[in-house]
C-alpha cells in the first residue's frame, strides 16, 4: 500500500500543473507516494509534458472536460493509497508536508477528512474554512452582497469570519484545493458524487462524511501555496455562475428542504441578470 494517493485534476494549467509536480517530487522525503494527473482535455502541451518529463506520473487522459468530481474519482478509483489528497494543479507543497500529516492522521484515527492551512502567493493567509450552507446565507451569496454585507449574521456564520487560521480545529468543511481523504471513509461513503461538475462537492462529502462520524479538521501545521481559481479564471463569467447555481441547487435539492430549493430557485434569474449586469456595464468599465 501506498502512503498517500496524490490526485491532481489538470485543465489548462500547464505552467502551474509543472510547479505542482515539482514542489510534490522536492520534498516527496522517502514516502510511497503515488501521483495521479487526470487531464480534462487542456489541449495545451500539458499532457506532451507529463509524458516527457514526468514518467513517474500516472496519468488519464480524457477526451472531454468532465468537471472535477468525475475526474478526482477516476483517481479514487485506481489509487492504492493509504490516504488520498486531493491536490488543485494550481498549489505548491512546502517542506515537511507530508510526513507531518501522516504522522497526525495515523495518531488521529477519527480524522476522515483534513485541510492544511492554505497561503496566497505572497504567504497570507487563504481563508478555506466554511460552514456548511444555510438558506439565508446562500440567498445573500446570489444576491451579489457577500462582499458589501460584512457584519452580516448569516454571512458571517457561513463565511467563518472570526475563525482562527493558526489553530488545529474541528470544522464543517475544508476548500478542496488540498484535501486529504482517508480510506476509511471513502470504503465508507462512497465516492464524489458526479452530479456535481464543479464548486459543492467537497462541501457534499464533508456533510457525507460527518453524517457517518468522522471528523472535518483544520490543520495549519502545514500549508501550501495556492493561486486560487486559476483554471476557471479562463471561463467568462456568466458561465462561471450558471454552474456555481446548479450545483448550488442540486446540494440544497439533496440535504435540505424542498422550500429552501423551491425558494432559491425562484432567485436564480435575479441573480443571472445581476450577473449580466455586471459584466456587461461594470466589469468593462
Amino acid at each position: 500500500m501506498k502512503d498517500i494517493s496524490i490526485i491532481i485534476v489538470n485543465w489548462k494549467v500547464k505552467s502551474l500543473l509543472k510547479k505542482c509536480l515539482d514542489s510534490i517530487l522536492k520534498y516527496q522525503e522517502d514516502l510511497a507516494l503515488e501521483i495521479f494527473v487526470i487531464d480534462n482535455n487542456s489541449k495545451d502541451g500539458s499532457l506532451k509534458m507529463i509524458k516527457d518529463h514526468y514518467p513517474q506520473v500516472k496519468l488519464i487522459a480524457l477526451e472531454s472536460n468532465q468537471g472535477f468530481a468525475k475526474a478526482n474519482n477516476l483517481g479514487l478509483r485506481e489509487g492504492e493509497g493509504k490516504y488520498f489528497l486531493l491536490l488543485n494543479p494550481d498549489t505548491e507543497i512546502r517542506e515537511g508536508f507530508f510526513k507531518k500529516v501522516i504522522k497526525y492522521l495515523d495518531k488521529h484515527t477519527a480524522i476522515g477528512i483534513l485541510g492544511p492551512q492554505i497561503l496566497n502567493p505572497d504567504q497570507t493567509i487563504q481563508e478555506s474554512v466554511r460552514r456548511f450552507p444555510t438558506f439565508f446565507s446562500q440567498v445573500l451569496v446570489l444576491l451579489k452582497l457577500k462582499n458589501i454585507l460584512n457584519n452580516n449574521k448569516f454571512l458571517k456564520h457561513y463565511l467563518e469570519k472570526s475563525f482562527d487560521y493558526h489553530k488545529i480545529q474541528n470544522v464543517d468543511q475544508v476548500m478542496g484545493a488540498a484535501f486529504f481523504i482517508r480510506r476509511a471513509v471513502l470504503n465508507k461513503i462512497g465516492f464524489l458524487d458526479e452530479k456535481f461538475f464543479i464548486w459543492f462537492e467537497e462541501v457534499d462529502y464533508c456533510q457525507r462524511a460527518k453524517k457517518q462520524g468522522f471528523i472535518i479538521k483544520y490543520f495549519p501545521e502545514v500549508s501550501i501555496i495556492h493561486q486560487g481559481g486559476y483554471s476557471f479564471q479562463k471561463q467568462l463569467a456568466f458561465q462561471n455562475q450558471r454552474i456555481f447555481n446548479k450545483s448550488l441547487l442540486y446540494y440544497f435539492k439533496k440535504h435540505k428542504s424542498f422550500l429552501e430549493y423551491f425558494l432559491l430557485l425562484l432567485l436564480i434569474p435575479f441573480n443571472l441578470f445581476l450577473t449580466y449586469s455586471y459584466v456587461t456595464f461594470f466589469k468593462k468599465k
